[in-house]
């Protein structure tokens, strides 16, 4: 696989193997990604904390000190915002389904294609793309059509009134669609509020949100809350 863009991609690779660490960094550092590497669980959530950039992490299960399970759940909890893609040699659908329902991206499972590896890496980068790279215009979520560009919204051609801030929510939750968002990224990505505090504002503007959107509010159909954690949008 070669590259299509000139953007640098920063990754972060969490392995306790070091044959397969040293292996998939070389990889893509060939590919010309910036790497960053993490051999146990506390080491992995440090960087993930102190690296300046980080588009990707590629996380393994089985770690020492936090497994992958536990150290995903705690960067959720802290507000990291970058995709994960989990790896691991255990291929039960369970421990898929765990590592999807704590916020994963992707999963590939060892022993595995590096070349597959790289397009699912790609796939994940392409959906993920920040606003400014994936400019978003018109967008339908069932029978209601959402023109972000002139900030209008219709049902059966009549208005849909949305607040400037709830066209805000409703795109963050579109262009991280499938992946849950925690109240803190949207503290700090929507309201630009980067600090450790917590509010129930997010739950009155999401109630709103839903009502407008939504076929029945109090059984959401595209706006999931993840208790505990935050929301995921998904409307296929």
């Amino acid at each position: 696989m070669s590259k299509t863009t000139d953007q640098t991609y920063h990754m972060l690779i969490v392995e306790d193997d070091p044959d397969i660490l040293m292996g998939l960094k070389e990889y893509f550092e060939l590919e010309e990604y910036e790497v960053e590497t993490a051999e146990d669980g506390e080491e992995a959530l440090q960087k993930m904390q102190d690296m300046d950039k980080c588009d990707v992490v590629l996380l393994d299960v089985m770690l020492p000190k936090k497994d992958g399970f536990e150290v995903l759940r705690e960067s959720q909890e802290m507000g990291f915002s970058a995709p994960i893609l989990m790896i691991t040699a255990r291929g039960e659908q369970e421990s898929k389904l765990k590592g999807f329902g704590l916020g994963a991206d992707d999963y590939i499972t060892k022993p595995f294609n590096v070349e597959e590896l790289a397009a699912r890496v790609k796939a994940i980068l392409q959906r993920t793309m920040p606003p400014s790279e994936a400019p978003m215009d018109v967008y339908e979520i069932g029978d209601v059509e959402i023109n972000f560009t002139t900030h209008e919204a219709y049902r059966d051609e009549e208005e849909v009134e949305f607040t400037a801030l709830e066209f805000d929510i409703l795109r963050y939750l579109i262009q991280h669609k499938g992946r849950t968002v925690t109240r803190k990224q949207l503290l700090r990505d929507v309201w630009g509020i980067d600090e450790n505090i917590v509010t129930r504002t997010i739950d009155r503007h999401m109630a709103s949100v839903r009502k407008k959107i939504e076929p029945d509010p109090s059984a959401p159909t595209y706006i999931e809350t993840v208790y505990g954690i935050g929301y995921r949008f998904d409307d296929e």
